[in-house]
């Protein structure tokens, strides 16, 4: 069953335009990181907080049906929002990769299991490198599987 629950709209406007369009029309539009031409996916956490829905658009890292989610922020010092609610609620996501989303669980990676999946972040989307010479942070990676 996916995510249900009040949803909290992004207070970044091109961020809720994203996700409406996505999900309008399955995934068919507004499916690219703004004109990058780049591929995206719609990630549903709970907040951690306030229990609302919360819903970003993040590079999409898919290997054997699994997806990468690069906590990277643009390189920031501190992890984005959603990764705190990941880490809180980590069965608490929604995955819409297309016109169906599906509910997953994360994990976040360590050591070789991780090294690979960066690899595959970085191939996917080659600004992840630059952002982690910009923080002294390590980036997370998580792995989100589907739920059966």
């Amino acid at each position: 069953m996916v995510l249900e629950g009040e949803y909290e709209p992004s207070p970044r406007q091109w961020v809720r335009d994203q996700v409406e369009e996505y999900e309008a029309s399955g995934g068919e539009r507004a499916d690219t990181l703004r004109d990058t031409g780049l591929p995206v996916i719609i990630v549903t956490t709970r907040g951690n907080r306030s229990g609302k829905l919360r819903k970003t658009p993040l590079m999409r890292v898919e290997h054997n049906g699994e997806y990468a989610l690069v906590a990277s922020l643009g390189g920031a010092p501190a992890h984005p929002v959603w990764y705190h609610n990941l880490k809180a609620d980590p069965e608490a996501v929604t995955i819409q990769d297309g016109p169906e989303p599906f509910d997953a669980r994360v994990r976040e990676l360590t050591g070789e299991e991780r090294d690979e999946w960066w690899e595959r972040a970085v191939a996917a989307y080659p600004p992840y490198a630059d952002y982690q010479k910009k923080t002294e942070r390590v980036i997370p990676v998580l792995v989100a599987s589907r739920r059966s």
